[in-house]
């Protein structure tokens, strides 16, 4: 299986270090943010779409847990 070696605080941009920053010392998991800071375009369009439907405001936040914990167990990966 293909790894993405995750950004470093050095080589993130000012704004992605300041999110990665907060979500770590809420104890939450930032190896997604720091995966995608590869292509800061990426990365800032995925969280204009991600943010928002994640809060539940285009689809469900309960479907939106189901169908990421689905996706996880059919590529073998128990989060």
């Amino acid at each position: 299986m293909a790894r993405i070696a995750l950004k470093e605080n050095d080589e993130l941009s000012p704004n992605t270090l300041e999110t990665v920053q907060a979500i770590e010392a809420s104890g939450g998991d930032s190896s997604t943010m720091r995966g995608l800071a590869h292509s800061q375009a990426l990365f800032d369009n995925y969280f204009k779409f991600y943010i928002p439907a994640r809060a539940g405001s285009s689809i469900a936040e309960e479907l939106i847990e189901l169908v990421r914990l689905k996706i996880a167990r059919h590529n073998d990966c128990f989060t």
